[in-house]
């Protein structure tokens, strides 16, 4: 088990409303102790399990579920096999009713199956729950996702938008660590992943130095945030969080937004396309290419395109939704050549 030192900054969510701004544009991960404390489901998680599971029920439209289900043997971590040719666990299609039953029915056991149902929208699936149960998150429309299951363990991984994390049942530990620390936490594919994000082949709680010797500097600079009941967490875009369910119970709330328009697109994308067609060039070259990508996109200076007329920019002009619907279809264009 990782033993690190450094605790995320909490700020007491006393404040009514909205989520204010010194949270949402954080470039640090922030404990809100307390944030959802007043939620029915929490106050119902604090007085019982069967309480809580009680609550959820009454809002479920039996629209069956995606549950990810392991054997005792897997301890809760949620993985690959042992040669990565798979995962050590099944994915399955129930209704939720079901799964909370089985919840129950291992409550008391040392080594129970793992149930885990995640990122499944609220309003989808248990309509109206948000009008009891729900944050505001300044101008911004959030998916809103809930995540139930028992003890378990999700590796390592980063989410392209903000996230706001609410413990509304039992208790979770994050670790987390900056975007920068991707060369020291060994990630595993890309395109063959647990869940659609790619995670750190390290196990937390048995770390394998010998194999991943460059881990001990993702600990260095690592954070810990444990959440009670009640409590939430602000992860911005891009950092590494590695997410602990310490309970035989647990349900999470999330939110997940974006600070740009959708229509701009993944940037996953991006890195799709550059695998594509700039990883195998010649290093002078990529060098080159490096070299343009700096100048128009990551340092993106004003006197870029100060010299070129306005008329006449182009796809350097401002972005908006018409420019970027004609630029998405000539790029489908040329992919499918």
């Amino acid at each position: 088990m990782l033993h690190i030192d450094k605790r995320v900054k909490t700020l007491d969510a006393s404040w009514a409303g909205a989520v204010p701004e010194q949270v949402l544009s954080s470039t640090e991960p922030l404990i809100l102790k307390g944030l959802v404390s007043s939620w029915p489901l929490a106050k119902a998680g604090k007085e019982s399990i069967i309480a809580a599971d009680k609550y959820i029920r009454q809002f479920y439209n039996d629209t069956p579920v995606t549950a990810f289900c392991g054997e005792p043997a897997i301890g809760g971590r949620i993985f690959y096999n042992e040669n990565l040719t798979g995962f050590n666990y099944q994915i399955m299609s129930e209704n939720l009713n079901i799964l909370l039953d089985r919840l129950l029915q291992h409550l008391d056991a040392d080594q129970p199956p793992t149930f885990y149902v995640g990122s499944t929208l609220i309003d989808n699936w248990l309509p109206g729950f948000r009008a009891h149960n729900d944050i505001e998150i300044g101008d911004y429309h959030p998916l809103a996702s809930i995540w139930v299951g028992n003890r378990s363990r999700i590796a390592a991984h980063y989410d392209f938008p903000d996230n706001i994390a609410c413990c509304v049942v039992g208790r979770r530990r994050f670790t987390l660590f900056p975007p920068e620390q991707l060369p020291n936490l060994y990630v595993g594919p890309l395109d063959f992943t647990p869940a659609g994000q790619a995670i750190s082949l390290v196990d937390f709680h048995d770390p394998d130095y010998e194999r991943y010797p460059l881990f001990r500097q993702a600990v260095d600079v690592a954070q810990v945030a444990e959440l009670e009941v009640g409590d939430a967490l602000f992860i911005p875009s891009m950092w590494w969080h590695h997410v602990e369910s310490l309970e035989s119970y647990n349900v999470l709330v999330n939110y997940w937004w974006r600070r740009t328009p959708g229509y701009l697109g993944s940037p996953t994308n991006v890195l799709n396309h550059a695998l594509l067609s700039l990883r195998h060039l010649p290093k002078e070259q990529r060098r080159a290419w490096r070299a343009i990508f700096d100048h128009y996109i990551f340092e993106g200076r004003e006197d870029a395109v100060a010299h070129v007329p306005e008329t006449s920019r182009g796809v350097l002009s401002p972005m908006n939704e018409t420019l970027a619907r004609r630029m998405r279809a000539e790029l489908l264009n040329k992919l499918n050549r």
